[in-house]
């Protein structure tokens, strides 16, 4: 298959995909805080929910690429919607246990993360396939996803104020059924998309060679592993944000789920706005710069709001802002990624990073829900606004971060053009693949 049809399944795929886990985002903590009234449980569930997310980036990359990139996200939609849609039914039968909760969103976190991955590393393929520049598809794809979870969020807020908790999660269950079937669909016939073949017999001694070679490609480049660090540590404060304090916040102060809904709809859409313009523009200015700015203005700012104010337009005001920085982050990593990572080495790059970005996010939720019911919502918001603030100062402080790229209109070296031994030597700088806020 050729042209623009199979890029244009795999965003179809990921708008609807993300739009669905969006009303998981909500709809979980919401339907725990609404069954249980305790942060603690609320962060219990996100703990349950994120560590499996680590082993399966961390051991993935050699999976996906034996298995197909096809075939994994495929498997891995249709696991993620028995299990999300497992959790209302059992409930409707009374029969919904906590530790069937978070055993179930542990099974979600598990596959899901697979399934983006497969998605994530095709984009340079089906850049080629649709004619278009990578940063141009890596920016579409970034800006896609952050229009999902824009009307994810606004529909659950919804749903939630109008239908309950347990029918936006059997809407996300659905929406993972319909991923699954636009992937296998579409991608029939990409290359890169099918099984790739190893270099030598199927062992475990070569399994851990291939994951290795991943860990080694990180581990060689200062601007790599300080990238690596500094997501690692945003992510587990934004996954404290998005599971406990925001819920926990629209809960106690903002009015319920509606407003909820809002702010992470204002976020996603000037995300979306921000993915947007970095792509229109984004070239033209040094991306070291441009980065530092965004993490800046994406992160404590709307914990310090937060803690403040008890009404919705202040927060609503610094969500919209933050979300719009935010949107700046992603392309610039993917670029970046796609820059400087041979194809047959991304899978395995993608998992490593991507597990070392997500290391904090089991600890990030769980320290939320114990802050809240320790010290109170507005102290543990201010901890984690100002442990996010000396965390992203990092760009401006360290010298690697001069790396990044080079000032504004110097040309990019094609991914192409990199061999397995030219991407080896010390200060090659493959991108890390964040996951900000929202950004499942």
């Amino acid at each position: 298959m050729s042209g623009r049809r199979p890029f244009a399944a795999v965003l179809a795929a990921n708008t609807v995909s993300i739009a669905g886990s969006s009303l998981t985002l909500i709809g979980v903590p919401w339907f725990v805080l609404q069954t249980t009234g305790s942060a603690r449980r609320a962060g219990i569930v996100a703990f349950c929910a994120t560590l499996p997310v680590v082993v399966a980036a961390l051991a993935g990359g050699p999976v996906i690429d034996r298995i197909g990139r096809r075939r994994v996200s495929a498997v891995s939609d249709l696991v993620c919607a028995v299990a999300v849609g497992a959790i209302p039914l059992l409930h409707y039968a009374g029969l919904l246990e906590f530790w069937m909760l978070c055993a179930l969103m542990a099974v979600g976190g598990l596959v899901h993360t697979p399934g983006l991955t497969a998605r994530y590393v095709l984009l340079p393929s089906l850049a080629e396939h649709a004619g278009t520049t990578v940063t141009r598809a890596a920016s579409l794809y970034d800006a896609v996803s952050r229009g999902a979870r824009m009307l994810g969020a606004a529909v659950a807020g919804v749903m939630i104020a109008a239908f309950g908790a347990e029918t936006v999660l059997l809407l996300d269950a659905a929406t993972f059924a319909v991923s699954a079937l636009l992937v296998t669909a579409f991608l029939r016939g990409i290359p890169a998309a099918e099984p790739q073949r190893a270099s030598g017999t199927v062992s475990l001694a070569g399994y851990r060679a291939e994951l290795a070679e991943g860990w080694a490609f990180l581990t060689r480049s200062r601007l790599l592993m300080g990238i690596t660090l500094m997501v690692m540590m945003t992510n587990g404060l934004d996954q404290g944000w998005s599971s406990v304090l925001l819920p926990v916040h629209g809960r106690e102060a903002l009015g319920g789920a509606t407003a909820l809904g809002l702010l992470v709809s204002l976020f996603g859409g000037f995300a979306l706005l921000g993915a947007l313009l970095y792509g229109a523009w984004g070239e033209r200015f040094p991306r070291r710069a441009v980065f530092a700015a965004a993490f800046l203005a994406s992160g404590s700012t709307r914990y310090v709001v937060a803690a403040l104010t008890d009404t919705t337009l202040p927060l609503a005001v610094t969500m919209a802002l933050a979300g719009l920085g935010a949107g700046m982050l992603n392309p610039i990593l993917t670029t970046l990624m796609y820059e400087k990572v041979p194809e047959e080495l991304r899978s395995r790059v993608s998992g490593v990073t991507t597990a070392g970005c997500e290391l904090t996010m089991p600890l990030g939720g769980l320290a939320a829900g114990l802050l809240v019911d320790g010290f109170g919502t507005a102290r543990a918001l201010l901890l984690f606004g100002g442990a996010y603030l000396l965390t992203t100062l990092a760009p401006v402080v360290f010298p690697a971060w001069r790396e990044l790229a080079p000032s504004a209109g110097g040309p990019a070296e094609p991914a192409a053009t990199l061999s397995r031994r030219e991407a080896s030597p010390p200060g090659s700088v493959p991108a890390a693949r964040p996951r900000h806020p929202s950004a499942k």
